[in-house]
């Protein structure tokens, strides 16, 4: 039983780390959000739920500026404020925002949202037990390479949902009449939008793919759709 006790712990550990994350994340949603109600954007909402069957899609509107997309792990869809007033200065589409919501829907749809909560938790737990191990047989950068190694795992395991959720979002848009080039086209300009520039960092640590690589997987999805039509 004692040679449990070290496993108990780190699986206690991250079962509070998990519903501490959750938490948290509900009451700043709840605290700083407001419904998605918007001339341009509700047409969209409209045609992406009759695409699969279901009302207009809910979203709703994360009050800061950083331009983003969300899915909570309550299945809840956000854009933030940042992205409407982008919308409102005509330097995006309605077209090119329903693709954000589209893969938002694509993360709920794959469990991303959940998911990523718990590897979040599993992430620290890995940092510390990997800290413990090497820092025993190397004092000084034993901590660094336990940070880098967990984060090396994280971005790999996000950016194949990154990919997931935009196959996703290119059916959805293809199904409701929008197709993909309004993804595509915000790819090329999302950089730009938000200022993140990220030739500097490590590819292998890079939590989202590269625009150039996301707009070749879109492409080859259609093409392999078009071959089985």
């Amino acid at each position: 039983m004692l040679k449990l006790t070290p496993l108990l712990l780190i699986i206690l550990y991250v079962a509070a780390m998990y519903f501490f994350s959750a938490w948290r994340l509900k009451r700043e949603l709840n605290e700083n959000t407001t419904p998605l109600k918007h001339p341009r954007l509700s047409p969209m909402l409209e045609r992406l739920g009759k695409a699969m069957d279901l009302p207009p899609v809910e979203a709703h509107i994360y009050e800061i500026e950083p331009i983003n997309g969300l899915a909570a792990p309550d299945g809840r869809i956000f854009l933030t404020r940042g992205f409407i007033r982008k919308l409102d200065a005509c330097e995006v589409t309605d077209a090119e925002l329903a693709s954000v919501i589209a893969h938002e829907l694509g993360h709920v749809a794959h469990g991303h949202s959940r998911r990523r909560m718990v590897d979040f938790a599993g992430q620290n737990a890995i940092r510390l037990a990997l800290a413990g191990v090497l820092g025993r047989f190397i004092p000084f950068i034993g901590n660094w390479l336990a940070h880098m190694a967990a984060t090396a795992v994280a971005a790999r395991l996000s950016r194949q949902d990154e990919f997931e959720a935009d196959e996703f979002a290119s059916a959805l848009m293809i199904k409701a009449g929008l197709g993909t080039e309004p993804q595509k086209s915000l790819f090329r300009k999302l950089d730009t939008l938000t200022g993140r520039m990220g030739a500097g960092t490590p590819a292998w640590l890079l939590s989202h793919p590269r625009t150039d690589r996301r707009i070749a997987a879109i492409e080859a999805n259609e093409a392999r759709w078009r071959s089985t039509d």
